[in-house]
């Protein structure tokens, strides 16, 4: 059965300024869908707001998986529920393994008496870690302690399918990789499609969609999605840039300039 995520007139704030202006979205298991949009407009914040940071305060709106009300949920009970986020700076966490710290998200989301088994583990782990071309010093290693930006880049996918979430939510997750990065954790993230996996990819760029061909593409501005098409409206972006639009909707330059 598939499953939804469903975002209905998101407002959130942070430290007082409003920064989503009424977001809705709907995506659906099986599908993978791609938010692009100039710095500042929000892009970020949506992320942080499904998976619960306390940071962002959703003043307005409703976040709903299969029904349930997301809003609820603490942050840990979303991760058991099948969101997942890919973070843009992951953190390093030092004394803990990153096979320990894997084992014990999969064993928190079996939950107790579903454990799974060393070996079941153990060789999933080294399927996955194969594909993603991580040596096993990285089994060992403190949780991106000393990493590069790309090899936590690839540590958050080989997460991503070692968790086999229903929902991936992916933000920025090509800052900063080379091409060979690049096409390293697109194989990963596209290994995850089928019914079961459904996926937001947040990116300013093309160049990952060239690797990772969205479903559904949307661009927000100012804090709201202003359009939304496919693959084609990504490719569009790269050619145009964002002035099209703005002619479009009547939106002025400095709410679409690119600069931090």
């Amino acid at each position: 059965m598939k499953s939804t995520l469903v975002i209905k007139d998101l407002h959130v704030a942070v430290d007082g300024k409003e920064i989503l202006k009424g977001v809705n979205l709907e995506i659906n298991t099986g599908e993978f869908h791609a938010i692009m949009g100039p710095n500042g407009t929000g892009k970020s914040t949506l992320s942080s707001a499904i998976m619960g940071h306390p940071k962002y305060e959703v003043t307005q709106g409703s976040i709903h998986l299969d029904g349930e009300d997301v809003l609820e949920m603490e942050v840990d009970e979303r991760a058991r529920a099948g969101l997942f986020l890919a973070m843009q700076y992951p953190a390093e966490v030092s004394g803990v393994t990153n096979a320990d710290f894997m084992r014990s998200a999969i064993n928190a989301k079996r939950g107790e008496g579903n454990e799974i088994s060393l070996m079941k583990f153990i060789r999933k782990l080294d399927e996955k870690m194969e594909l993603l071309e991580m040596g096993e010093k990285y089994q060992q290693r403190y949780l991106n302690e000393g990493f590069s930006g790309g090899e936590k880049k690839r540590n958050e996918v080989l997460q991503l399918m070692m968790l086999e979430p229903k929902f991936g939510i992916l933000d920025e997750i090509d800052s900063g990789l080379d091409i060979d990065a690049l096409k390293i954790c697109a194989k990963g993230i596209n290994e995850m499609r089928g019914e079961a996996f459904g996926c937001l990819i947040i990116t300013h760029y093309q160049r990952l969609l060239n690797y990772i061909q969205p479903d559904f593409v949307h661009i927000m501005i100012d804090g709201k999605i202003v359009k939304s098409g496919d693959a084609s409206l990504a490719e569009r972006l790269e050619k145009e840039g964002y002035d099209w639009i703005k002619k479009e909707l009547g939106i002025e330059d400095e709410v679409l300039s690119l600069e931090e």
